[in-house]
């Protein structure tokens, strides 16, 4: 069995923040239930910026995901993570397109586990940057399969907002409160793509998490897969690098390489969700059937919680 612990000490600062998160995480009484729309546990958006120009593609069996960018470019890293995370927990919790984004830019940072910092290089321009590109960018999503009767294809396209007006003059001050508060409209697609088929995540390991988009996206798919699970499945390298995807080359090395760097950060992941029982094997990732991060009752339990 993979030992969590031994795969990711480290001397980097970075670890060591990590494994006092992860601490934490186990010492709380009561989980913070957040929700994910399934598609983002099932595929994932690009861990840095594409060199493709067009689209860009993420495959996970018979599922594609297909992201064309925006005039701004693609979203990419943790930050449309989080956001997706933010966007699916109120849009479950209000039942409701309409979302306001905090009452002031730092006041939204927090709530995404995000300190304010300026600069070229600072989170507040990251923050809107990816923003940006998230609502701009265009979803596709395609479905094949073998039937009896032949191949069949089917999919559709969306995008996560239909609409959307964010902080641009707060980016020197951003404690200051916005005489017109920050919105987003989801578009009706990814609106009701979340409220029908919302998976629960724990929002104390998103933050513990947050530092790796890889990280974000191992969670959210095995809090998942374990929630259906039923027997013993061995999800092999060459799949997982399909769904998770790798900049490496396709090489033995590079193969190699993205299996070293999946084993480490799915170590991460099982510090958090410890009751997950995974072990990486040269055949690929065997998964048992496990008790999921989040019981499913939680969609109850959050959805009767009043609107503000």
């Amino acid at each position: 069995m993979l030992c969590p612990m031994s795969a990711l000490v480290s001397s980097s600062n970075r670890d060591l923040k990590f494994l006092r998160a992860a601490a934490e995480l186990w010492a709380q009484e009561e989980q913070e239930i957040g929700f994910l729309a399934r598609l983002f546990t099932q595929t994932s958006l690009p861990y840095q910026e594409p060199k493709t120009k067009d689209r860009w593609e993420r495959r996970n069996g018979d599922l594609v995901l297909t992201v064309t960018p925006g005039p701004s470019g693609y979203p990419y890293g943790t930050v449309p993570r989080l956001l997706l995370h933010w966007l699916s927990t109120e849009a479950v919790r209000k039942q409701s397109r309409e979302l306001t984004l905090g009452r002031s830019l730092s006041d939204f940072m927090r709530q995404l586990g995000m300190t304010p910092t300026g600069g070229k290089n600072g989170t507040i321009t990251r923050l809107m940057m990816q923003s940006e590109r998230l609502f701009l960018a265009s979803l596709s999503v395609r479905w094949e399969s073998e039937t009896e009767a032949g191949r069949r294809v089917s999919g559709g396209q969306m995008s996560v907002a239909s609409s959307f007006d964010l902080w641009q003059s707060h980016r020197d001050d951003p404690g200051a409160e916005s005489l017109f508060p920050s919105t987003v409209k989801l578009s009706g697609d990814f609106f009701d793509e979340v409220v029908s088929r919302p998976v629960p995540v724990d929002l104390g390991a998103l933050r513990a998490l947050r530092g790796s988009a890889l990280r974000l996206d191992i969670y959210c798919w095995l809090t998942y897969r374990m929630s259906y699970l039923k027997r013993s499945s061995t999800v092999s390298w060459e799949t997982l690098r399909a769904q998770f995807g790798s900049d490496l080359a396709d090489t033995k090395q590079g193969r190699a390489q993205f299996k070293r760097d999946f084993t480490k950060h799915l170590a991460a992941v099982l510090l958090v969700y410890r009751e997950a029982k995974v072990e990486a094997t040269d055949a690929g990732v065997v998964l048992q059937p496990s008790r999921t991060h989040v019981p499913f009752k939680g969609l109850k339990q959050l959805s009767s919680v009043p609107s503000d």
